[in-house]
């Protein structure tokens, strides 16, 4: 730090008067503070660092004091952080000004694979520290786990399960996994299941993984009864505010079963709870049906919690929770960001992955593409719906997505959703000859088609694959034919890509709506007609 820097720094401490996520600030006008050790472990343990100042006293409104002697001072500081594990190397500075000495001691962020930074006397479990806001926390047994687990490399997600067998999975849900593992690779189909199960950490020395549990187990709860999602609307913008009648929840679901099925039910719930509204373009006066938030951005948002919550023994009793308030809605998984990766840097970097295996199945599957689309796609949707940015937020052994009804003013409006900009006139001659609803041609425009269905006009975009899908969906169809259909070999991916926004828009009904994941589901067009 130069002179003039030092300067600046006091400067800006008489002005804003407090400490700061990256400023401690000691009086040693009498002698060095004897326990600095919770702040060089703090400031060590985050990626910025931070800057001890002393000679302020914060008792006497910031009063600059000066130190009692810098250079001693000097020697005193670095004896203390020559008790710290890993050694800190402060950077020291002296400043005398007005007759007073100030010295100011950087401490730099230690690497991730070296931390916690924690005092020797106390030990790691008791002497490793975090900063929040303008003070020094102790670590949790979690947050020090979490050092040492990425340091390590410990893969929780593929622990065992000694109370499983590869007999209590679903043997359909295996099989066909094993299928899809051997596609296109000769080497390994060539293999025993058995031995492709051990590779691909189904199994671990014979005995079931957590990720085969959770992925092919028909009631993973069994076992971890922590590992589900909770699901709450609130009747109000903060838990514990009540609804007219004192109910705390307007709904409240506790959601289980293997990932796929807390996937799919948890959607179930968002859209259960969304209200739907009516935006008309004030300058088109166009009308555009919406939900409060994207399903998309939605579903992405759940998805990255299940793939990427801590499935640690620490956090195994910790559900996924789904918060519905008035004004926004949280998406809280256990387990903060993982590895180097920070907040600022989700979506524009490649990160490390926490659960590698789960990941990994999960592609296969069709479920999740494991490319790390997930945050753009969240942030894209929520742009194309004219809301509030996402907020993104690493709290202390948890990571929070947090979406806003609240829409955003745009400096440059387009006339037309992206969503209905083509026009498309085959879509009209479909409408007509498919659905034999009645069209008033007079509002077709070229961004949207009007029709009325069930005595309800209605705003109506379709593409040509969706023209095509609700054509072959006039019967009913289960997902193998549409897999089959789309030319996809996965259905779940089919069904999630292709089919659920026709549900969403109320263009394909469930035979059985209440358990989207039956197995006796089949998808038909709801379009008068059919």
């Amino acid at each position: 730090m130069t002179r003039e820097d030092f300067l600046e720094k006091l400067k800006e401490i008489q002005k804003i008067k407090c400490e700061t996520q990256n400023l401690e600030l000691k009086s040693a006008e009498q002698g060095c503070p004897k326990r600095l050790y919770d702040t060089l472990s703090a400031f060590s343990n985050q990626d910025d660092g931070g800057i001890i100042v002393f000679g302020i006293d914060e008792k006497t409104g910031y009063k600059e004091t000066g130190v009692y002697d810098p250079q001693d001072l000097q020697k005193r500081i670095n004896e203390q952080c020559l008790q710290m594990e890993p050694v800190v190397r402060p950077l020291l500075t002296v400043l005398e000004e007005d007759g007073k000495s100030f010295v100011a001691a950087e401490i730099p962020g230690i690497e991730l694979s070296e931390r916690p930074c924690y005092y020797r006397g106390k030990g790691r479990l008791k002497g490793s520290y975090v900063r929040v806001g303008d003070s020094d926390e102790p670590m949790t047994e979690y947050e020090i786990y979490s050092y040492e687990a990425f340091r390590r490399k410990y893969q929780d997600d593929i622990r065992e399960v000694p109370r499983a067998t590869r007999l209590s999975l679903r043997q359909d849900a295996l099989e066909e996994y094993i299928r899809k593992l051997k596609e296109g690779k000769p080497n390994l189909a060539g293999l025993p299941d058995e031995e492709i199960c051990e590779l691909l950490s189904v199994t671990r020395d014979r005995e079931v993984t957590l990720a085969a549990v959770l992925l092919f187990s028909p009631y993973p709860q069994a076992y971890f009864p922590g590992l589900c999602i909770t699901a709450v609307v609130v009747p109000g913008t903060e838990v514990g505010e009540t609804g007219e009648t004192g109910e705390r929840f307007l709904d409240n679901r506790r959601i289980e079963g293997s990932i796929p099925q807390m996937l799919e039910e948890a959607l179930q719930f968002v859209r259960k709870n969304m209200r739907n509204k009516t935006i008309i373009d004030p300058e088109t006066g166009r009308r555009n049906d919406r939900t409060d938030y994207p399903i998309t951005a939605v579903r992405e948002a759940i998805m990255n919690a299940l793939v990427h919550r801590d499935y640690s023994m620490h956090t195994e009793s910790m559900p996924i929770q789904i918060l519905m308030f008035e004004d926004r809605m949280e998406i809280r998984n256990p387990g903060g960001l993982y590895g180097r990766l920070t907040v600022d840097q989700l979506g524009r970097m490649q990160p490390d992955t926490r659960n590698p295996a789960l990941a990994m199945a999960l592609e296969v599957l069709g479920i999740t593409e494991n490319r790390y689309s997930g945050i753009p796609t969240i942030r894209r949707a929520m742009e194309e719906y004219h809301l509030r940015d996402p907020q993104f937020a690493d709290e202390r052994g948890s990571f929070v997505v947090t979406f806003y009804r609240e829409t955003v003013k745009e400096s440059r409006k387009d006339s037309v959703d992206e969503t209905f900009r083509e026009t498309d006139r085959s879509r009209l001659d479909y409408i007509k000859l498919f659905s034999g609803i009645e069209q008033e041609e007079s509002r077709i425009n070229e961004s949207q088609t009007v029709y009325k269905t069930g005595g309800r006009q209605e705003d109506f975009g379709v593409s040509a694959e969706e023209t095509r899908l609700l054509e072959f969906c006039r019967i009913p169809r289960t997902r193998q034919e549409i897999g089959e259909f789309l030319g996809l070999s996965s259905t779940t991916y089919a069904i999630q890509t292709y089919v659920n926004p026709l549900i969403e828009r109320g263009l394909i009904r469930l035979s059985v709506p209440d358990k989207p994941g039956s197995s006796k589901q089949r998808f038909t067009s709801v379009m008068r007609g059919v």
